[in-house]
């Protein structure tokens, strides 16, 4: 068995390669033409591996070529490998191409449902090849997952102030008061946000930065408590809550038509300008390698995000 400084020497892809043409075609002449070796390098490469492993690998006669058992063994991995850097350089490749491969795309839940379309028409119509992967999960565990290298791309409601992240803007959307049938502020305009210091306010749960932005939209009108304990996980539940009299609620822009759909009892009222709003963007780990990718995917998607009702930032 070969060995160099004290190691065990370690057989390279080249007689992995030789070896693997050999045991396929039982000839030497024709394994050589089949990898473009000459026979001489390709006979030498696979003595080198033999002595690499301190095993024969194959037994050679005038008239053929047999694996010994060593061999049948061993061709089996050496094949394996070999698929397997096969996958490794088609990965590569498939990265550096744009827009093919897979690409993990963390959405938060208060833009999924109502974004997604969108994203996903985009990404069938334009990029036929990537394999977009969708994971809705809250700010945190998305950050998290970037972070870690779980996931690639982020779409979520910024500023994020996180070191490391990138923010790619895209658009701004209004919030909407949402309202029961027979509430004084229901389908009115221009209202006021101080407005907001008396009202029955409902709130997604902790953990949602919507919950989050409609707190600050609070205090920015006057309020300091937290306006009451009822709370939702969701949008369409929050919603329902409302539609059942028991407060009001802030909604996205481009949610209000989803969600007050469901129910004939709400109304939905628009502040006074200017009205508390939110930022949705792409976030990236900064430097990505898909840097350049995810800048044109940002730039596609406002063009595709005209026909809802936000104001579109250009990048």
């Amino acid at each position: 068995m070969a060995v160099h400084n004290g190691k065990r020497r370690q057989p390279s892809l080249a007689q992995l390669r030789a070896f693997a043409a050999v045991a396929e075609q039982l000839h030497f002449r024709d394994a050589a033409a089949a990898i473009g070796m000459s026979q001489p390098a390709l006979s030498g490469a696979v003595s080198a591996l033999e002595e690499a492993l301190g095993v024969t690998l194959v037994e050679r006669t005038t008239r053929k070529v047999l694996l010994s058992p060593a061999g049948e063994r061993i061709a089996v991995r050496a094949r394996a490998v070999l698929d397997e850097v096969g996958a490794l350089v088609e990965e590569a490749e498939a990265v550096r191409a744009p827009f093919t491969g897979a690409l993990r795309l963390g959405v938060i839940p208060t833009v999924a449902p109502y974004l997604l379309p969108t994203v996903l028409r985009l990404a069938h119509d334009a990029y036929p090849d990537l394999d977009l992967q969708v994971h809705e999960e809250q700010t945190a565990s998305l950050i998290e997952g970037l972070a870690a290298g779980r996931l690639d791309l982020l779409l979520l409601a910024v500023p994020l102030g996180v070191p490391g992240v990138t923010e790619l803007p895209l658009f701004d959307e209004d919030f909407v008061l949402v309202t029961p049938m027979d509430h004084w502020l229901g389908g009115r305009e221009g209202i006021p946000r101080e407005a907001l210091r008396e009202l029955n306010l409902l709130l997604l749960d902790e953990g949602h930065c919507l919950r989050d932005q409609a707190l600050d939209i609070c205090r920015e009108a006057g309020r300091d408590d937290a306006p009451v304990a009822t709370t939702a996980a969701g949008l369409s539940t929050l919603v329902q809550l409302v539609a059942g009299g028991l407060g009001v609620t802030l909604l996205p822009r481009t949610a209000v038509g989803v969600e007050t759909s469901r129910s004939a009892q709400l109304l939905t009222g628009y502040f006074a300008e200017p009205a508390p709003t939110r930022r949705v963007a792409f976030a990236m780990r900064t430097g990505s390698a898909r840097s350049a990718e995810y800048e044109e995917l940002a730039r596609a998607l406002r063009d595709a995000l005209r026909s809802l009702p936000v104001r579109v930032v250009r990048g």
